[in-house]
Protein backbone atom coordinates (compact mmCIF):
# COMPACT_ATOMS: atom_id res chain seq x y z
CA UNK A 1 0.00 0.00 0.00
CA UNK A 2 3.05 2.33 0.91
CA UNK A 3 4.50 1.58 -2.56
CA UNK A 4 1.16 2.67 -4.19
CA UNK A 5 1.44 5.79 -2.53
CA UNK A 6 4.22 7.02 -3.08
CA UNK A 7 4.37 6.19 -6.60
CA UNK A 8 0.86 7.61 -6.70
CA UNK A 9 2.33 10.43 -5.12
CA UNK A 10 5.27 10.62 -8.07
CA UNK A 11 2.58 10.54 -10.93
CA UNK A 12 0.79 13.75 -9.68
CA UNK A 13 4.17 15.82 -8.68
CA UNK A 14 5.09 15.18 -12.67
CA UNK A 15 2.18 15.96 -13.77
CA UNK A 16 1.97 19.40 -11.65
CA UNK A 17 5.43 19.95 -13.39
CA UNK A 18 4.44 19.38 -16.87
CA UNK A 19 1.18 21.40 -16.80
CA UNK A 20 3.15 24.41 -14.69
CA UNK A 21 6.19 24.14 -17.21
CA UNK A 22 3.24 24.38 -20.02
CA UNK A 23 1.80 27.45 -18.83
CA UNK A 24 5.32 29.06 -18.78
CA UNK A 25 6.36 28.72 -21.80
CA UNK A 26 3.19 28.60 -24.12
CA UNK A 27 2.74 32.10 -25.82
CA UNK A 28 -0.44 34.15 -25.54
CA UNK A 29 -2.43 35.78 -28.01
CA UNK A 30 -1.80 32.77 -30.26
CA UNK A 31 -5.74 33.01 -31.16
CA UNK A 32 -5.02 36.56 -32.50
CA UNK A 33 -1.40 35.57 -34.41
CA UNK A 34 -3.77 33.31 -36.24
CA UNK A 35 -6.62 35.33 -37.29
CA UNK A 36 -3.66 37.79 -38.52
CA UNK A 37 -1.85 34.88 -40.97
CA UNK A 38 0.47 33.27 -38.55
CA UNK A 39 1.81 29.98 -39.80
CA UNK A 40 1.56 26.97 -37.86
CA UNK A 41 4.67 24.87 -37.96
CA UNK A 42 4.37 21.02 -37.11
CA UNK A 43 7.28 20.11 -35.65
CA UNK A 44 6.51 16.22 -35.31
CA UNK A 45 7.90 13.26 -37.57
CA UNK A 46 6.07 13.06 -41.06
CA UNK A 47 4.70 9.70 -39.52
CA UNK A 48 2.63 11.42 -36.47
CA UNK A 49 1.67 14.49 -38.57
CA UNK A 50 -0.25 11.95 -40.46
CA UNK A 51 -1.96 10.74 -38.19
CA UNK A 52 -3.72 13.98 -37.36
CA UNK A 53 -2.78 17.90 -37.63
CA UNK A 54 -3.98 21.52 -37.96
CA UNK A 55 -5.35 21.73 -41.18
CA UNK A 56 -3.17 24.25 -43.15
CA UNK A 57 0.15 23.64 -40.99
CA UNK A 58 3.70 23.31 -42.11
CA UNK A 59 5.27 20.29 -41.09
CA UNK A 60 8.96 20.26 -40.66
CA UNK A 61 10.51 18.09 -38.13
CA UNK A 62 12.70 18.65 -34.82
CA UNK A 63 15.00 16.92 -36.17
CA UNK A 64 15.63 18.46 -39.82
CA UNK A 65 14.50 21.83 -38.44
CA UNK A 66 18.53 22.77 -38.36
CA UNK A 67 18.81 21.63 -41.81
CA UNK A 68 15.43 23.11 -43.03
CA UNK A 69 15.03 26.12 -41.44
CA UNK A 70 15.73 28.21 -44.84
CA UNK A 71 12.82 27.08 -46.45
CA UNK A 72 10.92 29.55 -44.54
CA UNK A 73 10.66 33.33 -44.59
CA UNK A 74 11.90 34.76 -41.74
CA UNK A 75 9.33 37.55 -42.32
CA UNK A 76 6.68 35.60 -41.40
CA UNK A 77 5.02 34.51 -38.12
CA UNK A 78 5.42 31.11 -37.25
CA UNK A 79 3.62 28.92 -34.30
CA UNK A 80 5.55 26.21 -33.45
CA UNK A 81 3.40 22.69 -32.28
CA UNK A 82 4.01 19.13 -31.81
CA UNK A 83 2.29 16.18 -29.66
CA UNK A 84 2.89 17.40 -25.38
CA UNK A 85 4.36 21.16 -26.24
CA UNK A 86 8.39 19.99 -25.40
CA UNK A 87 9.46 19.78 -29.16
CA UNK A 88 7.58 23.05 -30.01
CA UNK A 89 9.61 24.96 -27.56
CA UNK A 90 12.86 23.68 -28.82
CA UNK A 91 12.07 24.22 -32.54
CA UNK A 92 11.13 28.04 -31.05
CA UNK A 93 14.52 28.22 -29.46
CA UNK A 94 16.47 26.87 -32.92
CA UNK A 95 14.49 29.88 -35.14
CA UNK A 96 15.50 32.03 -33.08
CA UNK A 97 19.10 31.55 -32.78
CA UNK A 98 18.80 31.12 -36.36
CA UNK A 99 17.65 35.09 -36.68
CA UNK A 100 13.79 34.70 -36.96
CA UNK A 101 11.93 37.23 -34.50
CA UNK A 102 8.44 36.19 -35.15
CA UNK A 103 8.52 33.04 -33.25
CA UNK A 104 5.82 31.50 -31.00
CA UNK A 105 5.30 28.31 -28.59
CA UNK A 106 1.88 26.79 -29.68
CA UNK A 107 2.64 23.21 -27.80
CA UNK A 108 0.44 20.52 -28.44
CA UNK A 109 -1.08 20.88 -31.52
CA UNK A 110 -4.53 19.30 -30.07
CA UNK A 111 -4.70 22.29 -27.90
CA UNK A 112 -4.01 24.81 -30.21
CA UNK A 113 -6.88 22.74 -32.54
CA UNK A 114 -9.22 23.47 -29.68
CA UNK A 115 -8.24 26.81 -29.62
CA UNK A 116 -8.70 27.14 -33.21
CA UNK A 117 -12.43 25.91 -32.98
CA UNK A 118 -13.30 27.95 -30.43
Amino acid sequence: MKNVLIFGGIILMVYIIYRVYKYQTLDQGLDTLIRKGAIILDVRTEKEFKTGHIEGAVNISLGTIRERYTELDRNKTYITVCSHGLRSVKAEKILKERGFKHVHNGGAWSDLQEIINK
